[in-house]
């Protein structure tokens, strides 16, 4: 059995022909999860020529064929050219593009619900150590990287590595604060390669077509999710073990080392618990150690979590009960939206509490336990009515829409009509029917609860109305219906 619970941050993977899921384990527990389905892979970083279909003055955007169902959606300020422009007017989108015309792009954001992909028409190909920027000239250098002389020493060692010939620009991404020259040197050629590559296939092909297909998961993860506190990558497949070290040994071979495969008959998932911890993701209620508890409702607006005290009695008084639980609530937040990929807008209601110092607390708690997430994420301070509410990059589908679909019985409500509500809206629908048509008898087939009841409470109410209208009415149980659902057939 792998001592996962001794290191400090590992990644277990699982592959099957069907998917691909990551795991990202900290201390033996599971903060991170990531999941493609080879039928349904991500676009987001794909790069393509696209065709312009239609301009849309008015929302300042158009609309871009790139081959997919829906047109994807270009907005005025993800055009290189306008952030380019450099003036405070700005330019208009109509000066800019016009229908039928082609335009390379790259996708922001996958397809989500009813919205089709975001563009740019802003090319940015990325390295294990750094980001390429084609239609720029500044050298970046991440944010992550503080120290003022290490950001300047950075900055000096690119410009020596970069050819004269260099047009484009580059950022600087965390794991470069310690690469060598030949690494840099390295990731500077593949960039500039692949550039090349997309800009002969774009002069060969006719829109829409697709010109760079970003990394499969398993290869993401090498490039963009292994930090220095990575001890190992646990792979359950032979070929991909083999294929991901290949790819390591070309591109990234620091990495190589951590890669291990693992040849147990448990499946890997199973033996470190990461299969509960997918139920319990998509589960609503959040149970706390303390006896508290979150619910998460996802709607496609916003996400809103709700803290609980539940069970948990403090020790002193209960000023302190609810302090305790909104500090446990704040961590158990931050890893709850990291798992289940939770994007947009969040509103958190955690507890009210009377001291300003506690509401102080369990913000900078809040923002400590987020500082760990890759993602962008914005925190707003407590409003009047006592809410926390912030926004956290979405750029994939979340675990919840990945996983699961609304449920065909309530349609996504999750709520169901009774069954005395759904007697009476029948009995309704009945006597509607009865003023329509002239039927020699009706028979109503529903759920078998709906007709229990029409056997049983309210057998008086479909009586009196056999006797209204002057016809029969028999009943029919259907175990296939949903309590929602019934039909009346005129005999």
């Amino acid at each position: 059995m792998l001592p996962v619970a001794a290191m400090n941050e590992s990644f277990l993977v699982n592959f099957t022909p069907q998917e691909t899921r990551v795991a990202l384990m900290q201390q033996g527990v599971v903060q991170e999860l990531h999941i493609e389905r080879t039928g349904s892979r991500g676009i987001v970083g794909n790069v393509y020529q696209g065709k312009v279909v239609r301009v849309l003055p008015g929302m300042q955007s158009a609309f871009v064929d790139i081959g997919l169902e829906r047109t994807a959606f270009l907005h005025v300020a993800d055009i290189w050219e306008q952030r380019s422009a450099g003036n405070g007017e700005g330019r208009l989108i109509e000066r800019m593009l016009s229908e039928g015309q082609h335009v390379m792009v790259q996708v922001l954001k996958d397809p989500i619900g009813s919205k089709g992909a975001r563009l740019t028409t802003q090319i940015s190909l990325a390295g294990r150590m750094l980001v390429y920027l084609p239609q720029e000239k500044h050298i970046g250098i991440s944010q992550r990287i503080g120290d003022d002389a290490a950001r300047e020493a950075l900055r000096q060692k690119l410009q020596t590595l970069i050819p004269s010939d260099e047009i484009g620009g580059y950022i600087v991404r965390t794991m470069a604060e310690n690469a060598c020259d030949e690494e840099l040197a390295a990731d500077i050629a593949y960039l500039r390669r692949l550039w090349a590559e997309i800009r002969n296939r774009a002069q060969l092909t006719r829109p829409p077509a697709l010109l760079h297909e970003d990394l499969t998961l398993g290869q993401r993860l090498l490039r963009d999710l292994v930090t220095p506190e990575t001890s190992r990558i646990v792979i359950d497949s032979r070929e991909n073990f083999q294929k991901l070290t290949v790819f390591a040994e070309e591109y990234m071979p620091q990495v190589q080392s951590l890669l291990e495969h693992y040849t147990g008959e448990r499946p890997l998932f199973d033996l470190h618990g990461v299969e509960d911890e997918i139920e319990k993701a998509l589960a609503r209620r959040v149970e706390l150690k303390s006896g508290g508890y979150l619910i998460i409702d996802q709607t496609e607006a916003m996400t809103t979590i709700d803290v609980n005290t539940g069970g948990y009695v403090g020790l002193r008084n209960f000023d302190d009960t609810i302090f305790k639980t909104n500090l446990e609530a704040a961590q158990t937040i931050a890893r709850q939206l990291r798992l289940r990929n939770l994007g947009g807008i969040i509103v958190l209601d955690f507890i009210d509490m009377e001291s300003g110092e506690h509401q102080a607390a369990v913000l900078d708690e809040l923002n400590k336990a987020l500082a760990r997430d890759h993602t962008r994420i914005t925190v707003n301070g407590f409003t009047g009515l006592g809410l926390v509410e912030m926004t956290r990059k979405r750029t994939r589908e979340s675990l919840a829409h990945i996983l699961c679909e609304s449920c065909p019985t309530c349609g996504g409500r999750g709520e169901i009509k009774t069954a005395q509500t759904m007697c009476y809206q029948i009995l309704r629908e009945l006597l509607r029917e009865a003023r329509q048509f002239n039927a020699r008898e009706y028979r109503l087939l529903a759920a078998p609860a709906v007709v229990d009841l029409f056997l049983e409470e309210e057998s008086q109410s479909l009586a009196m109305l056999s006797d209204f209208i002057g016809k029969p009415i028999s009943l029919q149980a259907e175990t296939s219906y949903t309590q929602e659902q019934f039909d009346i057939v005129l005999l």
